[in-house]
C-alpha cells in the first residue's frame, strides 16, 4: 500500500546508465557544430566577395550588411524547417521540448535577419536615401525577378511569426495554430526562386551553388520523408483504431487503441502521438497525448482530460474509430536516463506519461518515487497503487491546493520550503533521474527546487503542457 511519506536511505547503488544518453549527447554535439560550420560557410563567402571592403562607404555597406544577413537568414530558415521535419536523429537526441525551445528561437532569429535583409538592401539600392525607399520597394516588386514571389512568402512567414508570440498565441486554439504553422513551409519555398535568380552570393562559385543546392534538396527530402512518408506508411501499416473508451472521473478519459504489430512503432513508455480521430467534428485536426499505459504489441493507451475544445469530443468517440498518428515522440523516458534510481513528479493530467514510465522502465523495489500533486483526488490512483505493490514503486500523495503562486506544493506541507520538504522526502534525490510532467509555470517551479537540491541538468528531464 502506498506511504503519506518516504524515507529511502538503503538500497546500494546500482551500476549507472546512460549509454544511449552519451549516444544523443554526441548528436547534439555534431548538430551544434555543423550549424556553426555552415555559418561560417556563409560568412567566409561574403567576406571571399568582398563582404568587408564594401562596409568602406554608405551605399555599398548598406547592401553588403544586407547580403550578409540574407545569407545567414537563409542559413538558419532552412535550419528551423529540419528541427521540425521529426527527423529520428534529432528527435531522440533532442526530444521535442527541447527541439521547440531551438526552433523558436533560430525561428525569431531568421525572420529578424530576413526583415533586416529586406530594409537594408531596398535601402541601399535607394541610394541610401530614405525619402527613396518607397519607389525603390515598388520597382523592386515588380521589375526584379521573383521579388513578387518573394513578397508573398514573407507575408506567410509574417503570418506564422506573429501567431507563434506567445501572446498571440495563447488565443488560438492548438489546432488552429498548428495549421496557421504549417504556412512556414510554404513561406520557405517561395523564398527559393528570389533566392536562386537574383542571389549571386548563394550561386556565385561552383562551392556556393552546390551547398545551397544539397541545403535545400535535403530540407525538401526531409519534410517530404517524414513529415508525409513515414506517417502515411505506418498508418497504412499499423490501421490504428479505438478499442474502448473508459471514462476514469473528473472529465478525464482513458482511449484504449488496438491496431496491427503496434511493436514496430517501437514506442517507449513515456512518449506521445499526435492523433486524428476520425469521427465527428475536427477530424481532421491533430493533438499531442502521450502514453498513459506502457505500450504493448496489441495496444496503446491515452489518457486526456477534457480542457474544452477537441479534447471534449474523445469521450463521445465509438468502437472501432480510425485514428490517424504521428510518432512516437519525445525523450520523456528510458532513453534518456542515466542513473538506476529515479523519481516522478506529476501534477494532475500531467501524471499519466510517469505512470506510464511507473510501469515500463526497469527498477528494482525502492528504486522508483513518485510525487502525485493532485487538488482533489489521485488520478488513477488504483493503478499506481497497484504498481506500488506488484514492483515496489513507492508512492507520496500531495493534495490540496497550491499553497502560493511560487511553490508547487499544496498546503498540506504547513510552513516547510519547497526544497526542505522535496529533500526530506526523498533524501537521495541527487542521486536520482528525475522525470517531471505538468503544467509549464509549475513544472519550471519544480525544476528551480531540484536545480537548488543539486541536479545537473542531464538528471532532469521534463513533458510540458504547452505549444
Amino acid at each position: 500500500m502506498a506511504r503519506s511519506i518516504l524515507l529511502l536511505r538503503s538500497a546500494p547503488a546500482a551500476p549507472v546508465r546512460g549509454g544511449r544518453a552519451r549516444t544523443d549527447a554526441v548528436v547534439r554535439l555534431g548538430a551544434g557544430s555543423l550549424l556553426w560550420l555552415s555559418l561560417l560557410l556563409v560568412t567566409y563567402w561574403w567576406v571571399a566577395a568582398g563582404g568587408v571592403q564594401d562596409l568602406g562607404s554608405w551605399e555599398s555597406g548598406l547592401l553588403s550588411a544586407g547580403r550578409i544577413s540574407g545569407l545567414v537568414a537563409s542559413d538558419l530558415l532552412l535550419v528551423q524547417v529540419l528541427l521540425m521535419a521529426r527527423l529520428p536523429l534529432l528527435e531522440r537526441a533532442f526530444g521535442q521540448d527541447r527541439l521547440a525551445h531551438v526552433h523558436r528561437l533560430v525561428g525569431f532569429t531568421s525572420f529578424d535577419l530576413m526583415v533586416a535583409h529586406v530594409v537594408l538592401i531596398v535601402w541601399g539600392y535607394a541610394g541610401g536615401s530614405v525619402p527613396h525607399i518607397p519607389a525603390e520597394t515598388w520597382r523592386m516588386t515588380w521589375n526584379d525577378p521573383g521579388m513578387l514571389i518573394a513578397v508573398a512568402g514573407t507575408l506567410c512567414l509574417v503570418m506564422v511569426v506573429v501567431t507563434s508570440i506567445r501572446a498571440a498565441r495563447a488565443r488560438l486554439r492548438y489546432e488552429s495554430w498548428h495549421l496557421l504553422h504549417l504556412y512556414a513551409y510554404l513561406g520557405v519555398g517561395l523564398a527559393l526562386p528570389h533566392q536562386l535568380w537574383t542571389g549571386t552570393d548563394l550561386v556565385g562559385s561552383t562551392g556556393r551553388t552546390i551547398f545551397w543546392w544539397s541545403a535545400w534538396a535535403v530540407t525538401a527530402a526531409a519534410v517530404l520523408v517524414f513529415r508525409l512518408g513515414v506517417p502515411a506508411w505506418r498508418n497504412l501499416r499499423h490501421r490504428v483504431h479505438v478499442t474502448s473508451v473508459v471514462a476514469e472521473g473528473d472529465g478525464v478519459v482513458s482511449v484504449h487503441l488496438g491496431g496491427r504489430n503496434l511493436h514496430r512503432l517501437r514506442a517507449e513508455a513515456g512518449q506521445f502521438f499526435v492523433w486524428r480521430f476520425l469521427a465527428g467534428e475536427g477530424r481532421t485536426r491533430g493533438n499531442p497525448y502521450s502514453l498513459s499505459a506502457a505500450p504493448t504489441h496489441e495496444s496503446l493507451r491515452i489518457t486526456v482530460k477534457d480542457l474544452g475544445d477537441q479534447s471534449g469530443r474523445l469521450k463521445e468517440l465509438a468502437v472501432g474509430t480510425r485514428v490517424l498518428f504521428e510518432g512516437p515522440f519525445g525523450r520523456l523516458g528510458d532513453r534518456a536516463r542515466t542513473r538506476d534510481r529515479v523519481a516522478f513528479i506529476g501534477a494532475g493530467v500531467g501524471i499519466t506519461p510517469l505512470r506510464a514510465l511507473a510501469e515500463g522502465m526497469a527498477y528494482a523495489p525502492g528504486e522508483a518515487v513518485m510525487l502525485h500533486r493532485y487538488r482533489d483526488r489521485p488520478l488513477m490512483q488504483l493503478e499506481l497503487e497497484r504498481l506500488s505493490d506488484q514492483r515496489g514503486l513507492e508512492l507520496l500523495w500531495l493534495p490540496g491546493t497550491r499553497r502560493s503562486d511560487r511553490s508547487w506544493l499544496g498546503g498540506h506541507v504547513g510552513s516547510a520550503d519547497d526544497l526542505t520538504a522535496l529533500t526530506s522526502w526523498v533524501p537521495d534525490i541527487t542521486e536520482r533521474d528525475v522525470y517531471v510532467c505538468g503544467p509549464t509555470v509549475w513544472t519550471a517551479q519544480v525544476v528551480t527546487t531540484l536545480r537548488a537540491a543539486g541536479l545537473a541538468p542531464d538528471q532532469i528531464h521534463l513533458e510540458s503542457f504547452s505549444w
